[in-house]
C-alpha cells in the first residue's frame, strides 16, 4: 500500500493558518496597525473601502525596510521580534509570532512600499496567493505603506462568511479605536471611501479618550492611579452617573496591548459596588503595566487573552485602586453623621397621621359607633401599616371620589388622611378581552398595574399578565418595520432645532443610515463634522428624556444588534423599538393600560418581543383554585 501523508504545499499551509489570523477586514487592520507602532512610526494613516473588502491600506512613518527584509517579511514564522524561547517570556511589542503578513498574502492582494529613511530607493513588493509577483525598486516616502486589496478573493466561502458593511466596518473601528487608544502620544487618522472619519493628533490619553468617544465625556471622567513593586494602574473611570447599556466603551489593557477579560471587568463593577443601576456598565480606559516574566500572551493568535501568574491578585489590586479613585473625588456614597437634628428621621406615629386629616373623616367616624372588636382591628391596621411602610401615596385623580366615600369598611384614606394608590373603584365597566372569541365585552373589571411593571387584564377564564415595556416593544416594532417598507411615521416639529454632536464612530453610522432613520419620524440633517440637526422627532413618543438621548440609545441598540445580521430595517426598527418603548417602573393610567392591550391584540405576532420575551402570560381561575388546595 503506497504511503499516503505527505507534506501541504506552501501556499495551502497558508490559507489553513490564515483563517487562525485573519478572520475579517479588523483582523488585517489590528495587523498592520500594530507592525506600524512596532516600527516607531509617529503617523499612521489607516484607508478603508468598503469596510475593508475591497481595500486596506495603512501608512506609515516608521523605521522602513531594506529590500531583503520586506521580502522576507512575507515569510512564516519569520520576525525581528524574538531569536530564542526564552524571548517570549520578555515581549514588550505587539508583534512577534510573525504569522501576520504571511498569513494576510495567502488569502489576498497585497502591495508594500517601504523605504529606509538612509535609502534613496524604496521596493515595492506585489503579493498573490502566496507569490511573489513584482520585486522592484521604487520611488516612494520613508516608512512603510501596505494595501491589502480583494480580501478572500481566492477563497469565496470564506468571502461569502463576511457579514454587511455595517457590521464589517463596525468591527474595523473597534480595531482602531483600541490601538488609538492605547497610544494616544502617536498621530492616527482614518478614510473610509474617501471620507474621514477619525483625525486624532498626537496628545494625553484624557484628550485621545474625548476625542474617540465624544466630548460628553471629558467631565465624567475620574483619574486613576496606582504604583506598587507589582503592578502600575493608571487611565480613567467614568463617574456613576455616566453608565451605558452594553459594554462598548470598556478597555483594559495590559502593557499597552489590548485584552478581554471578564474576570478584571467584574473587579471594576465591583468597586462601584451599589452606585449603578442593574444591567448597566459604566466607562473605563485602564492601563495595567505589569512584569512580562508575571503574564502569558502567547495563548491564542489573536493576542487577546492572556494569563497572569496571580489573577487574583491583580483583581484585588485594581477593585481597590478604582474605589480608591472614586472615593478620593467624592463619588462614592458617605455617611453623614453629624446631620443636622431637624433633618433626621423619626418614627412617625398614628397619631401625627391622623392630626391633619379631614374634618369629613372625623365626623364619619363619630356618625359610625366602634365596632366590638375595635382593639383586634386597630391591631391589625397596625399590621397594614407595615405591610405598606415606604410605599409612596401618590394622589389619584379626581375621577371615583364619590364612590369611594361609600365605602363600609375602615380604609387607608380614613387612616392616613391621605389618597391611596390603588382603590376599588366598584360598579365600573370597562371593555376587557373575552378569551374564547378574542374581542373586547363589557361588564368586567379594569386592568391594572403591579409593581409598575405588568398590566393585570381579566378574561373569562381567569387573567393575563402583560409585561408592558415588551408589549410595548412588540407594538413599536411593528409600527416602525412598517413605516420602513411603506408610510414613514408622523413627525413632531421642534419650534427650534437643537444640535446634536456625537462620536466619529457614531456620527459615521448615523450618516449612513440617515434616511432610514428619518423614515421613522425624525427629521435630522448634517450639520457639518459630526454634528447634526434635529428639527423633529416621531410623534406620540413616551419616556423619552431628549432628542440627543433617543437617538444615542437607538444607535446603541443598533450596533448591538449588528452581529446578528438582522438587516438594516430589521435592526433599525428593533432597536427604535427599544429606545422608545415604555419602561417598567412608568406609571400607567388605565385609559393607557386599556391603548396598550388593545394594540398588542392588534399585532401580528402579540405572543412575543421583538427579542423573543413572552408579552404576556395566562392564568386560568382553574389553575389558581388548585394552587389554593392544601
Amino acid at each position: 500500500m503506497a504511503d499516503v501523508i505527505q507534506l501541504l504545499p506552501d501556499s495551502v499551509a497558508n490559507q489553513i493558518a490564515a483563517g487562525e489570523v485573519v478572520q475579517r477586514p479588523a483582523s488585517v487592520v489590528k495587523e498592520l496597525l500594530e507592525n506600524a507602532v512596532d516600527a516607531g512610526a509617529t503617523q499612521i494613516k489607516l484607508i478603508i473601502r468598503d469596510a475593508g473588502k475591497i481595500l486596506i491600506q495603512v501608512i506609515d512613518n516608521g523605521c522602513g525596510m531594506s529590500e531583503t527584509d520586506a521580502r522576507m517579511s512575507f515569510e512564516r514564522h519569520a520576525t525581528s521580534k524574538i531569536r530564542e524561547s526564552k524571548d517570549l517570556f520578555s515581549i514588550n511589542t505587539m508583534g512577534f509570532r510573525g504569522e501576520a503578513l504571511a498569513s494576510i498574502a495567502a488569502v489576498a492582494q497585497v502591495e508594500m512600499r517601504t523605504r529606509r529613511a538612509l535609502d534613496e530607493l524604496g521596493v515595492r513588493i506585489v503579493v498573490e496567493d502566496s507569490t511573489v509577483k513584482i520585486q522592484e525598486a521604487c520611488q516612494t516616502a520613508a516608512g512603510t505603506s501596505i494595501s491589502v486589496k480583494n480580501l478572500f478573493y481566492n477563497v469565496p466561502a470564506r468571502r461569502n462568511f463576511l457579514k454587511a458593511d455595517p457590521v464589517e466596518m463596525r468591527h474595523v473601528l473597534d480595531e482602531f479605536q483600541r490601538v488609538a487608544l492605547a497610544y494616544p502620544e502617536l498621530f492616527f487618522s482614518l478614510h473610509h471611501n474617501d471620507q474621514e472619519i477619525f483625525h486624532l493628533p498626537a496628545g494625553n490619553l484624557r484628550q485621545r479618550i474625548v476625542k474617540i468617544l465624544g466630548e460628553a465625556t471629558n467631565k465624567k471622567l475620574v483619574p486613576v492611579h496606582e504604583e506598587t513593586d507589582i503592578l502600575k494602574i493608571s487611565g480613567f473611570v467614568a463617574k456613576p452617573d455616566y453608565y451605558k447599556k452594553s459594554r462598548g466603551e470598556q478597555f483594559f489593557f495590559v502593557n499597552k496591548r489590548f485584552i478581554k477579560s471578564n474576570y478584571l471587568q467584574h473587579a471594576v463593577v465591583s468597586a462601584y459596588e451599589e452606585m449603578l443601576p442593574s444591567d448597566t456598565y459604566p466607562l473605563f480606559v485602564l492601563f495595567l503595566e505589569i512584569n512580562p516574566s508575571r503574564i502569558d500572551i502567547n495563548v491564542h493568535p489573536t493576542k487577546q487573552e492572556i494569563k497572569f501568574d496571580d489573577e487574583k491578585l491583580v483583581y484585588n489590586y485594581l477593585k481597590v485602586t478604582v474605589r480608591h479613585a472614586l472615593g478620593s473625588h467624592n463619588i462614592t456614597p458617605t455617611l453623614d453623621f453629624e446631620q443636622e437634628p431637624a433633618f433626621q428621621a423619626r418614627p412617625v406615629k398614628l397619631s401625627d397621621l391622623n392630626k391633619d386629616r379631614p374634618a369629613s373623616v372625623d365626623n364619619y367616624n363619630r356618625q359610625k359607633p366602634a365596632p366590638p372588636d375595635a382593639g383586634r382591628q386597630q391591631d391589625n391596621l397596625r399590621n397594614w401599616q407595615r405591610l405598606y411602610e415606604g410605599l409612596q401615596l401618590v394622589e389619584k385623580s379626581s375621577a371615583g371620589n364619590d364612590a369611594a366615600d361609600d365605602a363600609d369598611a375602615l380604609t387607608l384614606e380614613a387612616i392616613l388622611g391621605q389618597k391611596p394608590v390603588y382603590e376599588v373603584q366598584p360598579g365600573i365597566e370597562v371593555a376587557s378581552m373575552d378569551d374564547e372569541s378574542g374581542s373586547f365585552s363589557k361588564g368586567l373589571k379594569m386592568p391594572y398595574q403591579i409593581h409598575g411593571q405588568y398590566v393585570v387584564s381579566h378574561i373569562k377564564s381567569g387573567f393575563l399578565l402583560i409585561d408592558q415595556q415588551t408589549a410595548s416593544e412588540r407594538i413599536l416594532y411593528e409600527r416602525y418595520l412598517e413605516a420602513l417598507g411603506n408610510e414613514p411615521v408622523a413627525t413632531q416639529k421642534a419650534l427650534f432645532p437643537t444640535t446634536l454632536e456625537l462620536p466619529p464612530a457614531d456620527a459615521a453610522l448615523l450618516r449612513q443610515m440617515l434616511d432610514e432613520v428619518n423614515r421613522l419620524g425624525f427629521e435630522i440633517t448634517e450639520f457639518g463634522g459630526n454634528a447634526f440637526a434635529v428639527h423633529g422627532t416621531p410623534a406620540n413618543l413616551s419616556g423619552v428624556q431628549s432628542e440627543q438621548v433617543l437617538i444615542e440609545q437607538v444607535l446603541a441598540q443598533y450596533k448591538a444588534n449588528l452581529d446578528l445580521d438582522l438587516g438594516t430595517f430589521d435592526n433599525l426598527a428593533r432597536s427604535m423599538a427599544r429606545s422608545a418603548a415604555i419602561r417598567r417602573g412608568q406609571v400607567l393610567s388605565v385609559t393607557a393600560m386599556e391603548d396598550l392591550i388593545d394594540q398588542l391584540f392588534a399585532c401580528a405576532v402579540p405572543y412575543a418581543g421583538p427579542s423573543g420575551r413572552k408579552c404576556f402570560i395566562t392564568f386560568e381561575l382553574d389553575e389558581l383554585q388548585k394552587r389554593f388546595n392544601p
